[in-house]
């Protein structure tokens, strides 16, 4: 990894390129974001920086926050995240990270946690299809019919899709396009849709699979 920066979900709207197609696009408030710690191979083993987002006050964090804030001399921060980079020679504690260190038409990879739906049957969370409505079927018909034999195997195999929790779990969208960069308000438009809901904390680097 080269370069990430984290950001807030604003919503989806539309973009024309210059033959006058329509791009959908997410909009997201990336940065600026603090480095609060580096890493480095000789000490940690390994290289990473850990960036912070979004102001925050001190009596919103606990004490290991507070401590951990005041020890970088960074100010305090609501969302913290680290990401593992190539190369951290080019960066100290207090740098700022922007947007602009992202560039439109290159790829990157977008990070965050799907809206939660709760409880749901198999037809919402697996798209199975219902039963027949008539002939017998019901009387209830999404329901998610038979498991499987009675005599043999006798028992229900793992990763049955069965209902159960459905959303509300971190996911990963690879190789979206960067469409537009605005460095003066702080925001980058990408092509397609990104996990979440508005407002969501999404995670974005450059793209590893490109």
């Amino acid at each position: 990894m080269k370069k990430a920066i984290i950001g807030k979900k604003l919503g989806m709207t539309q973009l024309f390129d210059e033959r006058g197609n329509v791009i959908p696009v997410t909009v997201i408030e990336a940065g600026p974001c603090v480095v609060v710690q580096k890493k480095t191979t000789a000490k940690e083993g390994y290289d990473a920086l850990q960036l912070g987002f979004l102001d925050a006050k001190e009596k919103q964090l606990n004490r290991p926050e507070t401590g951990h804030f005041k020890a970088a001399g960074v100010g305090f921060k609501r969302h913290l995240k680290e990401f593992r980079f190539d190369d951290v020679s080019g960066y100290n504690v207090g740098d700022v990270v922007s947007v602009d260190t992202f560039s439109s038409g290159e790829k990157v990879d977008v990070t965050g946690i799907t809206k939660g739906r709760g409880f749901t049957g198999v037809i919402k969370r697996w798209n199975q299809h219902m039963l027949r409505a008539s002939h017998g079927a019901g009387p209830v018909h999404r329901q998610i019919g038979s498991l499987g034999a009675n005599s043999n195997p006798s028992r229900i195999f793992k990763n049955k899709k069965m209902p159960g929790q459905y959303g509300n779990e971190r996911v990963t969208v690879l190789n979206l396009i960067v469409v537009k960069v605005d460095k003066e308000k702080n925001l980058i438009a990408v092509k397609g849709a990104v996990p979440g809901a508005k407002n969501g904390i999404v995670f974005i680097r450059d793209s590893v699979k490109a």
